[in-house]
């Protein structure tokens, strides 16, 4: 079966796919929040093992979301999520922590890749050839794959940072500076797990300051 692009979005073209067989899509989630990994991920899609209803994640409900990583994870021919820290993040900033990120979830494959796909205007170095597509979580369907895997391990990290401290509501908001999310920060201070080098945190940070 041969792989098909998806249909363009009305203000862009659609997106060219190379010869090759082995192409991977990668994504991140968590550029925005203020706590925990930013999160990406990258997947080989089976074009013999279609997938229906892959897109951006955040058009998707949970449930969906939650049922389509499911399928990623059975039919795709590769997939890997990796992180980089909030330590990471504050070492080499929130950009230069994504790259590495992504650098990490390509090498993380157990399938080289030919080609790579990424979410964005900007694609780090991973040894093959790559190209940045904006909206291709959208427009491409081995990004779209990738978003949604980023998307469910970003959330089940605040959920699970939401048991050790249900104070902060980090199942609501996700770690991004929402009003409540910044209420509580300045309330309760910064924990371990927060980015130290983004303003909100650093102003809680001296607001809490023994």
């Amino acid at each position: 079966m041969a792989r098909q692009p998806k249909k363009p979005t009305p203000e862009f073209p659609p997106v060219i796919y190379p010869h090759v067989a082995l192409i991977a899509g990668v994504d991140e989630v968590g550029r925005g929040p203020l706590v925990g990994n930013v999160v990406t991920a990258a997947v080989i899609l089976d074009p013999q093992n279609p997938i229906e209803g892959l897109t951006d994640s955040k058009k998707l409900s949970e449930k969906k979301r939650n049922a389509l990583a499911k399928e990623i994870k059975e039919k795709a021919l590769a997939w890997h999520i990796a992180y980089a820290t909030p330590a990471e993040i504050d070492e080499l900033n929130i950009l230069h922590a994504t790259m590495l990120a992504m650098q990490r979830a390509v090498a993380g494959l157990n399938v080289r890749p030919e080609f790579v796909f990424v979410d964005g205007n900007r694609t780090p170095d991973f040894g093959v050839a790559a190209q940045a597509v904006v909206k291709g979580d959208l427009r491409v369907a081995e990004i779209s794959a990738a978003s949604i895997l980023a998307k469910v391990a970003r959330d089940d990290e605040m959920y699970a940072l939401h048991e050790c401290y249900p104070a902060y509501g980090f199942d609501k908001h996700k770690g991004y500076p929402t009003a409540l999310h910044l209420e509580k920060l300045r309330e309760l201070g910064a924990l371990d797990n927060y980015r130290k080098s983004f303003a909100p945190v650093q102003k809680a940070l001296q607001l809490h300051k023994k």
